[in-house]
């Protein structure tokens, strides 16, 4: 079984996809933009920044989880990894439904 190891880390970015400034979270770790929901591959593991492929993820679906609620599901444009992450108090309401309709 794979070892999650979370590291914390909330912090302001200009967000590459969209250009907007994105500000920290305050609750969490920020891991995507709330305007377009991209995000960039940088970690293997949360927070740990060690990721060399530094693609862009892009949103693809939508899960629901009974214990995370919504959860974003990403695709690397570079390297075409899938990571997920749960959607955040912020995120544009209208693409996290436009999301959940979209068959992966």
């Amino acid at each position: 079984m794979e070892s999650r190891i979370f590291t914390t880390i909330d912090e302001e970015f200009i967000c590459e996809h969209c250009g907007k400034k994105v500000s920290k979270l305050g609750y969490s770790s920020r891991n995507h933009c709330p305007y377009c929901l991209h995000s960039k591959h940088v970690d293997i593991n949360p927070g740990d920044r060690l990721e060399s492929c530094h693609g862009d993820l892009e949103p693809v679906g939508l899960e629901i989880n009974a214990k995370k609620g919504y959860v974003i599901i990403f695709k690397c444009n570079k390297c075409g990894a899938i990571r997920k992450n749960k959607a955040a108090k912020d995120d544009n309401m209208d693409l996290l439904i436009e999301l959940s309709s979209r068959q992966i």
